[in-house]
């Protein structure tokens, strides 16, 4: 039996327009765009309808299943939590970041990573998820144990995306030492002289590990068709690297001069949605709002909260001179999608997965009114 809905009286965000009209919804496809249509069905109230919302880098997760140090949840019910936020925030399709490489004094181990994949992928088999749940590797490649890690997902077929991190002090994200100090000498409560060791530890494990880790993930990514990201690349010489080991996504370049070469060089260049609506990076680093206005933004994330990604793309269009709201819709649905290879979704059109977003916008703060994945109503 064929399923069918209408949405009708709706502001329908498409590619490059906006129209009025309405939304035929067949089989978990969007089967007709109709401009100035009013059909029976659904009444949207003059809402607007979105695509769904793309996540490539949501560390969102992990808060869910080790709440507190030494504490550890369901992973089954962690998950669940987690993916109820994020669906109720316009995602429908998420890729869960899971570290690959830890701290020897991380919280977290690679075995509780291993159960949390193990809980989305058995999530998704079960059935009990709103959002399209796929994976990002974060590989920590200056950490002595990436590559073990790593090997824990040889066989995940879920694995979309792996990004080659690198937070060494002196470097990258962490250029400014009293920035480092400030996220974790704070954090671990460590003297200074306990904190100067531990800053020439972590330098020490990255000249080791750091580059033989990247060119084996690099190799490993191309042969299994995952699509592979830069992460906090700050000079020319970085994304040089990163154009030789096959990247295709720039993950939060620090630097103007980065993002300008990133983007010259044909990688999509991914910022956070929280840096877009505080104005700056929380590490000091480049503004992803000027990164807009130069024309140097693909893809926004919502980093770690899981709401700013809606608001980011309402909040551009009003905010940078030159971005039209489906210029900053695109950037978290159709260029997510596009960057990992999901081209059944992410734009309004026939043939499309009907992956859609209600928003009605009070006071400038988008309002999730409702929210569908492949037709059927999950929010």
């Amino acid at each position: 039996m064929t399923a069918e809905t209408v949405l009708t009286n709706a502001r329908i965000v498409l590619a490059g327009e906006i129209i009025e009209g309405s939304l035929l919804l067949r089989d978990g496809r969007i089967a007709a765009v109709e401009p100035g249509a009013v059909r029976t069905g659904e009444d949207m109230g003059g809402d607007y309808i979105i695509p769904g919302l793309v996540e490539l880098h949501t560390d969102h997760l992990e808060g869910h299943y080790a709440p507190r140090p030494k504490v550890r949840w369901n992973p089954i019910a962690a998950v669940l939590a987690h993916d109820a936020q994020v669906a109720t925030a316009g995602i429908t399709t998420v890729l869960d970041a899971l570290r690959v490489g830890m701290d020897e004094d991380a919280d977290l181990k690679s075995d509780d990573v291993r159960k949390l994949a193990d809980a989305i992928e058995d999530s998704v088999r079960q059935d009990r998820l709103r959002a399209d749940h796929f994976i990002h590797l974060r590989c920590e490649v200056s950490a002595p144990d990436c590559l073990e890690a790593f090997a824990n997902f040889e066989t995940d077929d879920r694995v979309k995306l792996a990004s080659l991190m690198d937070h060494a002090p002196g470097q990258r994200q962490f250029v400014n030492l009293e920035t480092y100090a400030y996220y974790y000498q704070r954090k671990l409560k460590l003297t200074d002289r306990d904190f100067q060791k531990f800053c020439e530890k972590r330098m020490a494990e990255s000249a080791m590990n750091s580059g033989p880790n990247r060119v084996f993930i690099s190799a490993a990514c191309r042969e299994r068709g995952i699509v592979l990201a830069s992460h906090d690349d700050a000079t020319a010489g970085h994304v040089d690297e990163a154009i030789e080991q096959g990247v295709r996504v720039a993950e939060f370049p620090t630097t103007e001069e980065a993002a300008r070469a990133s983007k010259a060089a044909g990688l999509g260049v991914l910022m956070g949605a929280p840096n877009v609506m505080r104005g700056s990076s929380h590490s000091g680093n480049v503004s992803a709002r000027a990164l807009a206005g130069d024309g140097l933004l693909d893809i926004l994330s919502s980093d770690y909260i899981p709401f700013s990604l809606i608001q980011s793309a309402f909040f551009l269009g009003d905010v940078v001179e030159g971005i039209s709201l489906p210029q900053a819709v695109a950037m978290v649905s159709k260029n997510p999608a596009e960057a990992v290879g999901l081209t059944d979704r992410g734009v309004i059109e026939p043939g499309r997965r009907a992956d859609l977003v209600r928003v009605r916008v009070d006071e400038r703060v988008p309002v999730v009114r409702t929210v569908w994945r492949q037709g059927g109503r999950v929010a």
